[in-house]
């Protein structure tokens, strides 16, 4: 039958792509958008139960105190499970109290690993890791967490105040030793660019701070904690040059009178070191004064020279 020169199939036909087709298309992107959620939500989950799986380091029954500031790392070897080879191989190594020391060579090498062992954040598969004379085995988690302090290479703030972020390093600093411990760690341009002062709360609406300005918050919470062993892992990664030369000068006044482990590419940050140590494929492959190094003519010479050609490379 034809309804003014068109039949019923074609209304059919037209209503159904008018009302149905983006129904269709809809419900399809929402079971999309359901299955990418899904996935998500899935990883997440076997993220937190990875991390929960995880058994904590065993604490020591008669746990020791460190006698001084020194750290020595003695024939340690160390790898990552799963790992088809050492992330540290046989390294031995002796760091005297309130010297600084450089730990650097190629990706891979092991710098972060050996950092990470001071700290206890893994055990060793033999040899000892010594803070104070004493194997970081036997001593108390609060004792090494007071004693060592890390300054990651991406350090995190949390969403609270700048003076609560800082306080973390001990909380139970006065607002006064807060603001001190700020100062010395060259924030004070950053405290002067808000309205609140030390009171901004970090990451509300219109706060941002660069990766060096949080880098500094960072360091200003590691000089209140006061730790006598300092571990800074390529702490100027990412930071601009007039935000590197503010966290430098912030590290010459966190140095003062500890214990430095330092690990760093950018190789002119370590040229004062009283001693550096080149790793490659875990084992320690040179060792000495910058001077020393640079004579060798080795891995670290290399290093040096590339580092030199890559800052002074510029588009022509």
């Amino acid at each position: 039958m034809l309804y003014g020169g068109l039949d019923g199939t074609f209304l059919l036909n037209l209503i159904f792509y008018i009302i149905f087709t983006p129904i269709i298309s809809v419900t399809l992107m929402k079971v999309m958008f359901m299955s990418e959620n899904n996935m998500i939500v899935s990883d997440a989950l076997q993220r937190i139960d990875g991390i929960l799986a995880i058994r904590p380091l065993p604490e020591p029954s008669a746990p020791q105190k460190p006698k001084d500031n020194s750290v020595a790392f003695e024939n340690v070897t160390f790898a990552y499970e799963g790992a088809d080879r050492y992330a540290i191989d046989g390294i031995t190594l002796h760091v005297k109290a309130g010297e600084t020391v450089a730990l650097v060579g190629p990706s891979g090498g092991g710098k972060t690993t050996a950092a990470g062992l001071i700290a206890r954040f893994w055990d060793t598969m033999s040899g000892a890791v010594k803070v104070g004379g004493v194997n970081v085995r036997d001593i108390d988690r609060q004792t090494l967490n007071d004693t060592v302090a890390y300054v990651f290479q991406d350090s995190k703030l949390l969403k609270t105040s700048i003076l609560e972020n800082v306080r973390m390093g001990r909380p139970s600093a006065m607002r006064e030793e807060v603001l001190s411990a700020l100062h010395n760690a060259q924030c004070d341009d950053i405290l002067n660019k808000f309205p609140q002062g030390v009171d901004t709360v970090i990451g509300s609406k219109g706060v941002y701070l660069s990766g060096g300005e949080q880098q500094r918050i960072a360091i200003a919470r590691v000089m209140l904690k006061n730790a006598p062993v300092l571990v800074l892992d390529e702490a100027t990664a990412f930071a601009d040059p007039e935000n590197e030369a503010a966290v430098q000068r912030a590290f010459e006044r966190l140095a003062e009178g500890r214990t430095v482990i330092m690990i760093a590419h950018r190789l002119t940050t370590v040229q004062n070191a009283d001693n550096i140590y080149v790793l490659k494929d875990g084992k320690v492959a040179e060792s000495g004064t910058h001077a020393q190094l640079m004579e060798q003519k080795g891995i670290y010479n290399d290093m040096y020279d590339e580092y030199q050609t890559s800052i002074s490379w510029k588009v022509a």
